[in-house]
């Protein structure tokens, strides 16, 4: 595992983003079919370009985020939708207006967005990123 920056300089986040990208491109490798079944879904979750945009822009902001994308397999086989967390796509979103809502899904701290693509009803990863924590808590 490649030394993970944890600061919040610019040059932190593009390393993170680096990192990221490498990920996503040795994931694809392992795993040609780019999706994992979901166990409580019980479907399939693909991972898409825009999956691995949507991650690394968030997720490289910090270093939880970028930690939790190296679990991308345990995520999505393994999380869980929260109750009531179904939610409308943004149509005026570049990167949400292909799908018909999104789902908010959680594994241990981590959060997973997928999305239910308009034309052929996929499911498809949006974002993975751990939520911060209030600096009060």
């Amino acid at each position: 595992m490649e030394n993970i920056p944890t600061g919040h300089t610019k040059e932190d986040i593009k390393a993170r983003e680096k990192i990221i990208k490498d990920f996503y491109a040795k994931w694809i490798s392992e795993n040609p079919e780019k999706k994992i079944f979901n166990v409580h879904l019980k479907q399939y979750i693909l991972v898409k370009f825009l999956s691995i945009n949507e991650t690394y822009e968030k997720a490289s902001r910090n270093y939880e985020s970028t930690l939790a994308v190296m679990q991308l397999s345990e995520i999505l086989a393994n999380a869980e939708p929260l109750p009531s967390a179904e939610k409308a796509a943004k149509k005026n979103t570049k990167n949400q207006k292909q799908f018909s809502k999104l789902l908010i899904m959680k594994y241990k701290d981590i959060k997973l967005t997928i999305g239910l693509q308009r034309s052929n009803q996929d499911l498809v990863q949006y974002c993975i990123s751990v939520p911060q924590k209030n600096k009060a808590d």
